[in-house]
């Protein structure tokens, strides 16, 4: 009898094991993939100097830095969540606060490139005096310091809790946000000022949106430049949008989890994870690198570079 009770619980110790296996590679593959993406758009965009010297340009490097980030980060937890690692209190909290930095940066930046757009079709003979290269490192600057004064409010919020009662600082849990808001009110904080970001941005954009539209029926303006910042525009608040349900992907999950049973909930959990958190960070390549044509051809022209040289490294590897 317990012979048979114990080759049943190898029996299922493997699956379950080939079952996060299983399920860490179909997160990992396309997280590679996406990583890979970006990776080249980021070098594409500093490879020329008109990516170099042109606002918009930076801004989307900028962009593009924090959300690769943030994919990087996010499948490291859940590889570390997959393998059941747990960390203690202080790693996993600097883990979650570098990934919040990032996090916070992609709307903020999102709002600055929407008024850059809004400068160029409304005020297109003072862009060139309004948005200058200094100006837009000043904008990133203060995008960088506005995020990092928030991650200093929570790392000081986390700070106040007496973790002297806890019985070890190792966590009982996988790291994740939701698992070191260990204070009420670190968890209201977190709540209001995603709030509070999220609709800032949209209004900010959507005032951006409706500009550039009464422009584009002004005799004044160029109709073709005012009508590719209204597509623009309208990308951002699709991009801010995907954001804030990947920022809400965890509240997601724990509504779903208390009406289907584990399993289903752990496949429900890497289809949302990858189709919610990791497909959005490369929404901007993939949305930038085929609508603009300067960022296109350099974009190909990278890839195929790139491509081309991997395959010789392996001939080359290969042959004797």
């Amino acid at each position: 009898m317990s012979y048979a009770t114990q080759s049943q619980t190898n029996i299922t110790v493997g699956r379950d094991l080939l079952e996060r296996m299983v399920l860490s590679t179909l997160t990992t593959l396309p997280c590679c993939v996406f990583l890979f993406i970006n990776g080249v758009m980021l070098f594409t965009l500093r490879s020329k100097t008109v990516f170099r010297e042109t606002s918009r340009y930076i801004l989307l490097f900028n962009l593009l830095l924090a959300e690769t980030i943030q994919m990087a980060v996010g499948q490291l937890l859940y590889l570390l969540a997959a393998c059941r690692i747990r960390l203690t209190y202080p790693v996993c909290a600097l883990i979650i606060m570098f990934s919040n930095l990032t996090n916070d940066i992609s709307p903020v930046t999102l709002v600055v490139m929407s008024l850059e757009r809004y400068v160029a079709v409304c005020y297109p003979l003072r862009h060139s005096a309004i948005i200058t290269i200094r100006n837009t490192a000043v904008a990133i600057i203060v995008v960088w310091i506005f995020s990092s004064l928030n991650v200093l409010t929570r790392v000081l919020l986390l700070l106040d809790f007496p973790f002297e009662d806890l019985e070890s600082l190792q966590m009982k849990d996988f790291c994740a946000e939701e698992n070191i808001l260990l204070d009420p009110m670190s968890y209201e904080y977190d709540k209001a000022y995603t709030y509070f970001l999220f609709v800032s941005a949209t209004i900010a954009i959507i005032c951006s949106y409706i500009s550039v539209m009464i422009a584009a029926r002004s005799a004044s303006t160029g109709k073709t430049s005012a009508f590719k910042a209204r597509n623009t525009l309208m990308l951002h608040l699709v991009q801010l949008g995907l954001s804030l349900v990947s920022t809400m992907h965890n509240s997601f999950l724990g509504a779903i989890s208390t009406v289907v049973t584990r399993t289903v909930l752990v496949r429900i959990q890497i289809f949302l994870y990858v189709f919610i958190v990791i497909l959005p960070k490369c929404l901007s390549p993939l949305i930038y690198g085929l609508r603009d044509q300067t960022v296109r051809s350099s974009l190909v022209y990278q890839t195929c570079f790139h491509l081309k040289l991997s395959e010789i490294t392996a001939k080359a590897e290969i042959s004797p």
